[in-house]
């Protein structure tokens, strides 16, 4: 396999990959669709993930290991013992550590070959357009809808591509916003909804590993969309992981 890659690396060496590189992503450059060509994508990619919980840390752990070049992730809150079941990235020795640091300790052990930027911060109307500015991609991986409008209206604003993701109980929603002329969050919702009428996420429960089927689905139509190839277009995706029951809405 070595000797493949050297020959690869030398007939195609404007590809920017290394030897090492090609040997490391070998399954995704045999994959039709991808290639060499598909893997500088993904490394000239930027992604920005809103959040490190349950969503957040699994999609940037699987970002990280099929080579985003640039991934960063924005998050205030730290680690609580209580995340530990289903925010995966985080271990019992990082509890009471900022989640985008615990979460930036697990990525250099996975790929030290990216670059992965931790940002500790709340996001809010006064920075949303700063911190999403030099990113292709972003990832909606937060739990409250004030967070979910102000950065769908700032990706609206400046032509970015949103994965959208929201998990109720067994039930997971996916979406993706504002690519290729598609429509946003608000096209389907026009307002957020009254504080009232949204379950507390501290109070509302959650089976571990559910986030994380969603986590993996948002991995991958954020991949897609790096890679050109079909993704969801003006389709709002519910699925109940109890029954598997799968909706797709057109809007």
């Amino acid at each position: 396999m070595e000797r493949l890659a050297a020959r690869i690396h030398r007939n195609m060496n404007t590809m920017q990959l290394s030897k090492e590189q090609i040997i490391r992503y070998k399954k995704h450059i045999s994959l039709s669709g991808i290639g060499l060509a598909g893997q500088v994508s993904i490394r000239q990619a930027k992604v920005l993930v809103v959040g490190a919980g349950g969503l957040g840390s699994p999609i940037c752990l699987y970002l990280a290991g099929a080579g985003v070049g640039t991934l960063a992730c924005i998050d205030f809150d730290r680690v609580e013992i209580h995340n530990l079941h289903r925010q995966i990235a985080h271990t019992e020795k990082t509890i009471g550590m900022p989640k985008v640091y615990s979460l930036q300790k697990q990525i250099q052990q996975l790929n030290s070959d990216i670059t992965f930027l931790p940002l500790q911060e709340k996001v809010n109307a006064d920075n949303i357009d700063s911190l999403v500015q030099d990113y292709d991609i972003i990832i909606d991986g937060c739990d409250n809808f004030d967070t979910r409008y102000i950065v769908n209206d700032a990706c609206q604003r400046q032509g970015k591509t949103l994965v959208y993701g929201s998990v109720l109980n067994y039930e997971i929603q996916l979406a993706l916003f504002n690519h290729r002329g598609s429509k946003d969050l608000r096209a389907i919702f026009p307002d957020p909804p009254h504080p009232d009428d949204v379950p507390s996420c501290d109070l509302n429960g959650v089976l571990a590993s559910t986030p994380g089927i969603l986590a993996l689905m948002m991995a991958q139509e954020t991949l897609k969309v790096i890679l050109g190839l079909p993704c969801l277009h003006n389709q709002w995706l519910i699925m109940d992981t109890l029954t598997w029951e799968i909706q797709k809405l057109h809007y």
